[in-house]
């Protein structure tokens, strides 16, 4: 009797196995931004770029048409980007991750990347879609679909080997 193979499953020891980290710089490196327009309210500890933002540390870089960024002190906390779609891009130690969905909401300190709305995250070839995704480039970890509280089914494609 075969049993089914759970697809999440599979992509996660998929992932593991990649042991995908990012450069270990990235975190370190300044962030630079570039947008249309900016406002910036000290007191609240909030910025707010819009129009064609491209936010750059390392070699992370995300493009959105609306980013917030919360401010703790004088470094950044939350990030949250809007787009049609917001994209995401890093490479990493065994080669670049990218990412989009219509909302993406990073957290600096925990480095987790929450992606909302036709979201997709793409690691060298192989892909996972849902409408909720949840990206810990700390723990090298991702969750979609009922982990990740998303409403739809997960769609997985893993490529063969080349």
């Amino acid at each position: 009797m075969r049993h089914p193979i759970n697809p999440v499953l599979l992509f996660s020891l998929w992932l593991l196995s990649a042991q995908s980290t990012a450069l270990v710089t990235d975190k370190d490196q300044p962030i630079e931004l570039a947008a249309d327009s900016v406002e910036v309210d000290d007191g609240k500890g909030l910025s707010l770029y819009k129009g064609n933002v491209d936010l750059r540390q390392g070699t992370i870089r995300l493009w959105a048409d609306q980013v917030t960024i919360e401010h703790r002190g004088e470094k950044p906390g939350k990030i949250i980007a809007v787009g049609s779609p917001a994209r995401f891009f890093q490479q990493t130690e065994d080669g670049p991750i990218k990412a989009h969905a219509k909302h993406a909401h990073y957290v600096v300190n925990n480095e987790l990347l929450t992606l909302t709305g036709d979201a997709m995250l793409i690691q060298n070839r192989d892909e996972i879609r849902n409408d909720r995704i949840i990206y810990d480039r700390a723990r090298h970890q991702i969750k979609a679909g009922d982990a990740a509280k998303g409403k739809q089914r997960v769609h997985i494609t893993i490529q063969p080997p080349e």
